[in-house]
């Protein structure tokens, strides 16, 4: 049976803003607005974050889950990057 394809909203094509948050954590999480570009090319789905105007994108980078959490700027129409992080699971460890 195919994979059903995702549909993505309307503002997964606008262009990203990287928010002075997201920049402090580069360098601390070790990787690049580059590696971040490419998590967000290959990402596999959504869901809407805890605070409501926000969104968690799921991804992988190193051969690990991570999510990128994402707002939506309507009156911009771009797509701020809140940050990212490797994901854990519930009894706080890291997902392998």
């Amino acid at each position: 049976m195919p994979k059903e394809k995702r549909v993505w909203p309307e503002w997964w094509q606008w262009e990203l803003k990287i928010s002075a948050h997201m920049q402090k954590r580069f360098q601390q999480r070790n990787f690049t607005e580059m590696d971040l570009r490419r998590m967000m090319e290959h990402a596999t789905g959504f869901r809407k974050d805890y605070i409501e105007s926000r969104f968690t994108i799921d991804t992988r980078f190193r051969r690990k889950p991570w999510e990128v959490i994402v707002e939506p700027l309507s009156d911009e129409k771009r797509l701020e990057v809140i940050t990212a992080y490797e994901r854990w699971d519930d009894g706080g460890q890291k997902t392998r």
